[in-house]
């Protein structure tokens, strides 16, 4: 088995690279050593560390609504359908948080209709107020004329606690409001699939291109803020008719059958691209022209820019912890 000597840094606060799905990915093919000079860099979007480290090839993730700086970094993974000859991934966030439950969601003829159209009613847990698009706000009360919403998250929350655990609390829920806090081509968090996962119908506003994925008659879709009045429709309508709420609960959730497997042979591919060849052929960055001097530029003035904007109190990190 290949040695492969590598890193992690910039990631999310609290994160730990032996659970984090690439280590544990990597682990079943590589034999993986964490060092200090490594010949690979996993990096994320929480900080510039990345700079410190010279000599390595340097693999971008990001789990936000980020592109890749291929100026900056060899490979990226990421949200976003570009095209980068062998320099991309497309690898969206619902992929991690379902993994290991992909194969019981394609399979659903054993659901108990009859307790799952006695459930209640909807359900809304969000702790981000400030950087979320307006519509979920809007849709929220839109919604609530009609019946009480159940809000278990720092936001909105009328239940009188937080929730400890968001699947055990909306699997009791015929509907979960699942809107992204912004929306960009491709990019589709855990939003859609959390409810998917215990069978309680997304309500989803984001991502244009949900259908490349998922079964859109598979839940109920928002496609601008013009249409928050025909979703409540349908959603009342759904409510009040089992027969209507049973034929949507049975639709496949994805639009390809094995859609795990077709997600693991590419992101198998992607990384033997990189880990399988010599190191030098592994290379993507250019290191001269003009690139080289854009990459010196950003080196020079990020950190101080980050310094800085963390002594004000608007450092990236800082911010989202405040979330």
């Amino acid at each position: 088995m290949k040695t492969l000597n590598i890193n992690f840094v910039d990631f999310w606060p609290g994160f730990n690279y032996k659970t984090f799905f690439l280590y544990k990915f990597l682990s079943a093919y590589y034999n993986l050593c964490i060092c200090e000079k490594p010949d690979y860099l996993f990096c994320s979007c929480f900080g510039y560390n990345h700079w410190k480290y010279d000599n390595c090839i340097k693999i971008y993730y990001t789990a936000e609504n980020l592109a890749p700086d291929f100026n900056i970094y060899d490979y990226g993974i990421g949200f976003h359908y570009i095209k980068l000859e062998d320099r991309y991934l497309r690898f969206p966030l619902w992929l991690i948080y379902s993994w290991g439950n992909l194969e019981m969601m394609q399979d659903k003829q054993d659901l108990d209709l009859s307790g799952l159209c006695n459930r209640k009613f909807c359900n809304f847990v969000y702790s981000n107020s400030g950087w979320a698009n307006p519509i979920r706000e809007r849709f929220y009360y839109e919604l609530s004329k009609y019946k009480k919403i159940d809000s278990g998250g720092s936001f909105l929350n009328n239940i009188g606690f937080h929730v400890p655990d968001k699947l055990k609390f909306i699997k009791d829920y015929k509907f979960s409001i699942a809107i992204e806090n912004s929306v960009s081509p491709g990019y589709t968090t855990e939003k859609i699939i959390e409810p998917m996962m215990v069978n309680s119908i997304p309500i989803y506003y984001g991502d244009p291109y949900i259908g490349k994925d998922f079964n859109t008659k598979s839940f109920i879709q928002i496609h601008d803020s013009s249409d928050l009045s025909d979703a409540v429709e349908n959603i009342i309508q759904l409510d009040q008719d089992n027969s209507l709420y049973c034929e949507m609960l049975q639709e496949k959730w994805f639009v390809v059958d094995n859609i795990k497997r077709g997600y693991e042979i590419e992101l198998k591919n992607f990384l033997d691209n990189i880990f399988g060849k010599d190191k030098m052929d592994a290379v993507r960055i250019v290191n001269y022209g003009f690139v080289h001097r854009y990459r010196k530029e950003m080196k020079r003035t990020t950190p101080w820019a980050n310094t800085f904007l963390v002594e004000k109190g608007y450092g990236l990190i800082d911010r989202i912890k405040k979330l």
